[in-house]
């Protein structure tokens, strides 16, 4: 993938920040008492591989003025090697703006994990274009690659009408654009309609897409794989089919990814991906792999992606970076990766967990 050459960000991403907490010790939540807290989005997730290994990462964001929960998130991303914009707001009293909370219980052996999400005046759904010097960001400046979720596309009517805009400005200064799908039935409950029309559109611009077993099918309403043998394995082929009727629907885009998940219990799932470059197959047949939580893997998964893509490497590795990036995602409670080197990375791809005095 040809890359613009003159740029300050190897990534820019529109994210609406919060925090999540999770419960010690893998506790449910109506039972626990002691939680961890962490700064989180979908998006900033996927910036860390990159920005925890060198790279300069910057989100497009808003904040709650003299939040506390603002100064922690900011603390937060600092110390993650993430940059970051946005006008801060007023809160206007108790019932006005705020930073979403999500609550996590990342479940144990056949009890499943859950994901409460309290967003309820959340300030990222008002993020507006306007708010942003976009010649400066996108021409002056300058991303490689332009990064961006369903989360946030479909957050609210601001926020589908913010990414399609951002998207259309970083493409005409040579950005390549990025979109994971990542469909939410609570997000999308109502607005099908809206949301099918806003994604294809960031999808037609899209040079990298990235979905997962059902992404492709709900957000772009694309035909799924038809039904193979049992388990994740025997249904590759009907994947390497659904995504070739996406690269049919989108032929501007170069990179179609898909993440492959079959859950045998919380602690342990099978995980895989297969990648499509330029009409080149590239295959991570699915692996049982160790789950302390599985919240972010599929971020993980991008992150380690983006990074791959950003180094130049032949495609061949872009999938086994992604996949084991993806896979260390899963060992911690924090819902992104952030590795010590590349080298740890291809470790955990080559199943060396010896230990390293």
């Amino acid at each position: 993938m040809e890359l613009r050459k003159d740029y300050t960000y190897e990534m820019v991403i529109p994210t609406s920040m919060g925090v999540r907490i999770t419960p010690l010790d893998r506790q449910p939540v109506n039972t626990s008492h002691y939680y961890y807290m962490q700064s989180t989005s979908a998006e900033s997730n996927v910036g860390q591989v990159p920005a925890s290994l060198g790279m300069r990462v910057k989100l497009l964001t808003k904040f709650v003025k003299d939040s506390s929960i603002a100064k922690f998130i900011k603390a937060d991303l600092r110390a993650r090697n993430i940059e970051f914009e946005g006008l801060e707001v007023d809160q206007g009293g108790p019932w006005g703006y705020r930073h979403q909370f999500n609550i996590a219980d990342s479940g144990y052996g056949f009890r499943r994990p859950e994901v409460l999400n309290d967003r309820a005046g959340e300030v990222g759904r008002t993020l507006n274009i306007k708010e942003f010097d976009v010649e400066r960001i996108f021409d002056k400046e300058g991303a490689a690659i332009v990064h961006m979720s369903g989360l946030i596309a479909a957050m609210s009517p601001e926020t589908s009408e913010f990414c399609q805009e951002v998207a259309t400005v970083a493409k005409k200064y040579g950005s390549k654009i990025s979109f994971d799908l990542n469909y939410r039935a609570s997000f999308w409950a109502n607005r099908e309609k809206e949301l099918h029309k806003a994604f294809k559109k960031i999808a037609e611009m899209a040079d990298i897409l990235v979905g997962n077993e059902e992404d492709y099918q709900l957000a772009l309403e694309i035909e799924g794989p038809q039904a193979g043998g049992k388990g994740i394995k025997a249904k590759i082929d009907g994947f390497k089919e659904m995504v070739t009727r996406v690269k049919k629907a989108y032929p501007d885009c170069e990179v179609f990814a898909n993440t492959l998940r079959e859950v045998h219990s919380a602690n342990e799932h099978a995980w895989g991906a297969i990648l499509n470059v330029n009409d080149n197959w590239y295959v991570e047949e699915p692996r049982d792999i160790q789950v302390l939580d599985r919240i972010g893997g599929g971020d993980g998964f991008v992150s380690g992606l983006m990074y791959s893509i950003l180094k130049g490497w032949d495609p061949k590795d872009w999938v086994k970076f992604a996949w084991a990036t993806g896979c260390m995602a899963a060992t911690v409670l924090n819902d992104y990766s952030q590795p010590l080197s590349e080298k740890q990375i291809w470790a955990v791809y080559e199943g060396n967990a010896r230990v390293k005095r």
